[in-house]
């Protein structure tokens, strides 16, 4: 740093690669001095006029506001306020179009005018030496000034970060863009009030050495700055070579120095700090005179423009009501320029305002512009490269931008261009190299801008995780710590774990539902067991006995499954279980139906036995004759009978084990008791009726005409016993029954 301090007071000047010579143009407007014109009827002002963020609104549709007044604030250096430049009302907040090559529109105050034009009350003071440096750096940024060279950047962030490390300040001067002239009229009309601005920075910033530089062209302004300089030797007066662009800041240090910037370095990084004279002009205003940014010198030029020069222009004056103020000649063949001619761009609407970063206003006509050439093939000429300042290969650039290869952009440094046009100047292609590059900057920064945020969000989801589990675990560990508390309190209290005693109080409870779950599925598999018995002996003794009568069968299987339940259950309270009573008695109405079915699987085969015969003997009488019963037949028919007893005999088995399951266990009352009984041997007499009944109709089921006289009294006699005999047994069973009960 040191080495930097002896050049600059060594008094050599330095050049930089590459840069041109265009035309000047700047006679046309800085001869007259800075005008002030009439007030437009409604001000645009956008919330966002710098290189940051926008402030955070603090007015409302319909609110009074002072000249001066702020609109929005900030909470940090980088969102400056925004100020009301005249009296009035607040008639809307709503998107306008902007001062941007894209025309977008953007958030923008309206403020109508009231025509009296009434500052807020303000508190100038007359030596600023009475103000410590953050006390000025905090007035120079509730003012809202930026950078005024066209970078905009925050000054109060700038002299913020530089405190104490500044040993060189550098007051730009250079103004090399063709047709503009603002900073040079600023020179000249109010060149004692700079030079105070750049006291006040001096004071703020400590630097060795201050250094006002300006171009050779601009001898008016060099005069001026040299009378207001006079007896003084705090500011060195620098006069450089007219090269375009050196009013760039990296060439700017470079000729001053002799030094080079490195990519992606910062010249506060070796010490420097530059300003604009505009931006110093603006600064004196709001320390001495207690004034925030809300106007600026724009120079209004071009051979459409009859009444050129430089303005006051507030910031949201619409750009089309200064043009008609300095006669502008409307003609839709010719653009208006906002920026010089190097930089500058076509305004998309003459209705976008003044804005922090608007300084020239440019209104060609046919000699000063021709429609664009077309485009053709670039021809590797290298023209581009050899007048780049910064050293870059914008014929690469420019592939890199058409092909959208993002990375090979980044890594031939396109964020290292400045901008400055002289590529797109010197190509003989005719290239918009410099349109090219913007496009290409600005869809690095949108990736950059949501890889930005998807890495935020990622931080902010981690963390959000950490603080919830974190969270959990602690209130796990309350929770624990709570439990165990308890625990130990009851324990000291009962003397035994009460976590243990209720687990063997739930462990004994699950035994014994067990216990009782299996008691009572003994019963059911013995009465299962018993009938299984039963049965197997009723078919061994069919076996053993093939004339055993198939109803006897049935009834001796159905008693015989009666009295394996006849084992007399108590309820625990020392009454009689009545569900053995029930399902005893179940089972006896089962067995008489088998008992019925049984008779009548008999009369059916006795008819089918005697129907038989009798029609062999009408045969015989008219043939041969035939008086027996065929052996055959009569043995099929005893086959069917059998079969049908012991099919009804299964389904009294199955019937008698449901009965056992699902019959209620209430108590019997001894009169419905007797009831029962009663009507047990009811339906006994009746059975036996019926089997009488159905025998005499099966022995007269046939014609006497067609039975042979012997046959048939053989047949009647066989129906008179067994009904006999049917009717003993259904007594013996009802009064068997009885007993049973």
């Amino acid at each position: 740093m040191s080495d930097v301090i002896s050049r600059i007071r060594q008094g050599k000047l330095w050049d930089f690669p590459g840069g041109i010579h265009p035309p000047e143009m700047k006679k046309q407007s800085n001869q007259k001095p800075i005008r002030t014109l009439h007030l437009p009827k409604f001000f645009y002002v956008p919330v966002l006029q710098h290189s940051g963020e926008a402030g955070e609104l603090i007015v409302q549709v319909g609110d009074l506001v002072l000249k001066g007044q702020p609109l929005t604030k900030g909470s940090h250096y980088r969102q400056l306020p925004v100020h009301s430049p005249t009296s009035g009302k607040i008639v809307a907040i709503a998107p306008h179009v902007s001062s941007h090559p894209s025309g977008l529109a953007e958030l923008t105050v309206v403020i109508e005018t009231d025509g009296k034009d009434q500052w807020i009350e303000r508190q100038p003071i007359e030596d600023f030496l009475s103000l410590t440096s953050d006390q000025i750096i905090q007035k120079i940024y509730q003012a809202g000034i930026a950078g005024l060279g066209g970078a905009v950047f925050p000054t109060s962030s700038k002299l913020h970060h530089a405190d104490k490390r500044c040993r060189l300040l550098i007051i730009n001067g250079a103004e090399c863009e063709p047709y503009i002239t603002c900073d040079d009229r600023l020179m000249q009309d109010y060149a004692v009030e700079l030079i105070e601005g750049i006291r006040i920075l001096r004071y703020v910033l400590r630097p060795e050495e201050v250094v006002l530089a300006i171009e050779d062209n601009k001898p008016q302004p060099i005069k001026a700055i040299e009378k207001a300089l006079r007896g003084a030797n705090d500011i060195i007066l620098r006069v450089i070579p007219t090269k375009y662009p050196s009013g760039a800041s990296d060439q700017l240090v470079q000729v001053l120095t002799g030094l080079e910037i490195p990519q992606g370095k910062r010249s506060i990084e070796m010490g420097i700090v530059m300003h604009n004279v505009g931006t110093a002009f603006a600064i004196k205003r709001a320390v001495i005179n207690d004034e925030p940014l809300i106007e600026r010198v724009v120079t209004l030029t071009g051979d459409k423009i009859r009444n050129k020069g430089n303005v006051w222009a507030r910031l949201g004056t619409p750009i089309l009501h200064l043009l008609e103020q300095v006669d502008y000649q409307a003609d839709e063949r010719f653009p208006v320029f906002l920026g010089g001619p190097m930089m500058g761009f076509i305004l998309p609407s003459l209705q976008s305002p003044i804005t922090k970063t608007a300084n020239c206003i440019i209104a060609p006509d046919h000699f000063e512009y021709a429609p664009p050439e077309p485009e053709r093939s670039c021809i590797r000429c290298s023209a581009c490269s050899d007048a780049c300042p910064v050293g870059l290969l914008p014929q690469q650039l420019y592939w890199f931008a058409r092909s959208e290869d993002h990375d090979k952009s980044k890594a031939y440094h396109l964020d290292a261009c400045i901008e400055c046009g002289v590529c797109a100047y010197v190509c003989p292609s005719y290239i918009p190299l410099i349109q090219y590059f913007r496009q290409e900057k600005a869809k690095i920064a949108e990736i950059d801008l949501k890889a930005k945020q998807a890495e935020e969000a990622k931080q902010r989801f981690e963390a959000r995780e950490a603080r919830l589990n974190k969270e959990k675990e602690a209130r796990t560990a309350r929770i624990q710590q709570a439990a165990e508390k308890r625990r130990e309190e009851i324990a000291n209290q009962q003397g035994e774990d009460p976590v243990a005693a209720a687990l063997a109080r739930l462990k004994a409870k699950k035994e014994a539902e067990q216990a009782v779950a299996s008691q009572n599925s003994l019963p059911q598999k013995e009465g299962e067991r018993q009938l299984d018995t039963a049965f197997s002996s009723g078919e061994q003794r069919e076996g053993n006995d093939v004339e055993l009568d198939p109803r006897k069968k049935a009834v001796a299987e159905a008693l015989a499954r009666a009295k394996t339940k006849t084992k007399t259950k108590t309820k625990p309270n020392g009454e009689p279980d009545n569900s053995e009573l029930m399902a005893q008695r179940r089972a006896r109405h089962l067995a008489k139906q088998a008992e019925n079915e049984a008779q009548q699987a008999v009369s059916s085969e006795q008819i089918s036995a005697t129907s038989a015969p009798a029609r062999g003997g009408s045969t015989a009488e008219g043939g041969d004759g035939g008086n027996e019963l065929d052996p055959r037949k009569k043995v099929v028919a005893e086959a069917l009978a059998r079969a049908k007893a012991k099919k009804a005999a299964q389904q009294a088995v199955s019937s008698e084990q449901i009965s056992t399951t699902t019959e209620p266990t209430e108590e019997l009352d001894p009169r419905k008791k007797a009831v029962a009984e009663a009507l047990a041997r009811a339906k006994a007499k009746k059975a036996a009726q019926q089997a009488v009944s159905s025998e005499q109709i099966s022995a007269t089921a046939e014609p006497a005409e067609t039975l042979d006289p012997r046959k048939k009294a053989v047949a009647e006699a066989l129906a008179r016993a067994k009904a006999k005999k049917a009717a003993q047994q259904a007594v013996r069973s009802a009064e068997n029954s009885a007993k049973v009960e």
